[in-house]
């Protein structure tokens, strides 16, 4: 299940979604503005969040607005925040992680 877990959260397109909506609730429209991705792009990605329950989902009139489960993904995130702030160098220069970052920037 951690597998699952961190699979969900490395999928850049759903961690960038997550990124948006950590500063508020908004509804997938805000969210593909914001990010300057497609809506089915942002849709699918919230698809996948709110059925993982990162994400929760109410309506709002016609829409639809999403905010991050506050209880159990923003601590999982001021715990990440935390460790970048005390070991992101270490982060930036782990050799094992090279390859990935290489390939994220589309050198390899």
């Amino acid at each position: 299940m951690h597998k699952l877990f961190l699979k969900a959260l490395s999928n850049e397109t759903r961690l960038l979604v997550l990124e948006t909506i950590r500063t508020g609730p908004k509804c997938v429209n805000e969210i593909s503005e914001d990010l300057g991705f497609e809506q089915s792009r942002v849709s699918h990605s919230l698809k996948c969040l709110c059925n993982c329950r990162f994400v929760e989902v109410a309506r709002k009139g016609k829409k639809r607005i999403y905010r991050i489960n506050k209880e159990t993904i923003v601590p999982l995130f001021e715990t990440i925040d935390k460790h970048v702030a005390k070991h992101g160098q270490r982060l930036v220069t782990c050799e094992t992680l090279a390859d990935v970052k290489a390939l994220a920037a589309g050198e390899a």
